[in-house]
Order: C-alpha cells, then sequence, then structure tokens
C-alpha cells in the first residue's frame, strides 16, 4: 500500500476538484468531464482513482454497477495541505518570501492586495 501524500499530481488535484464540485462521482462521471476538455483514456481515469483511494484522497462505495467516489477531505484542508508543504520545501516554513515575491511580480492585483491588508487589520 502506498503512503499518503499531501501533495497531489496536477492531474490528481484536477480530478480531485471535479469530485469536490460534485460532492461524488463515479468513473465515468470524471472521465465524461475530463473528455470535454481534453482526450484521455477511460482506464487512465480509473487508474487514477484507484492511486487516489490508495493515497487516501478518495473512498468508495458500490452503487448499482458502478462505484461512487467521495473525498475523504474537504477541498480547502487539502489544497491548505499543499500550500503549507510547498512554503515548508521551498522557503523553510516561512510565508513571507512567498507573499514578497508574489507582491513584487505583480501576481496579486491591487483590489486582492486590499482584501488581504483588511483581513490582517481584523485579525489584529
Amino acid at each position: 500500500m502506498r503512503p499518503k501524500h499531501i501533495t497531489l499530481t496536477p492531474q490528481e488535484l484536477e480530478i480531485m476538484k471535479l469530485v469536490w464540485q460534485r460532492e461524488s462521482a463515479t468513473v465515468r462521471d470524471i472521465y465524461e468531464a475530463l473528455r470535454e476538455r481534453r482526450k484521455i483514456a477511460y482506464t487512465t481515469v480509473m487508474t487514477m482513482m484507484k492511486i487516489l483511494e490508495t493515497k487516501g484522497y478518495l473512498k468508495k462505495r458500490r452503487q448499482d454497477r458502478a462505484f461512487l467516489y467521495r473525498p475523504t477531505r474537504p477541498k480547502n484542508q487539502v489544497i491548505g495541505g499543499m500550500i503549507r508543504e510547498f512554503i515548508d520545501r521551498v522557503f523553510n516554513g516561512s510565508a513571507e518570501p512567498l507573499l514578497v515575491h508574489l507582491v513584487k511580480a505583480r501576481h496579486i492585483r491591487e483590489k486582492d492586495l486590499q482584501g488581504i491588508v483588511r483581513m490582517i487589520e481584523e485579525i489584529k
């Protein structure tokens, strides 16, 4: 059995976003949604969802002749863990260099920056 990982691959995250959006889904549901965006094999989606189950992100139960997959954790919890892992790995646990980079590279719009300042003031 594979160990649980916090960080998801881009393809795993894409699948998880679709499952979170629907709250539960079959492999067919996810396959159809992905196929609207790009060419992908049904067996690839099935394998990826089995991997996500093994990693502990999805759980399944039989519904009629298919398995219905549900997320084991809410989206914000998983994304928050991925962000914490990134900050730990890249910035040695400090979020300040990340924020400075985002502000200096203008990846944060002025309106969003003002909202962040308001949130910081509310926390104080």
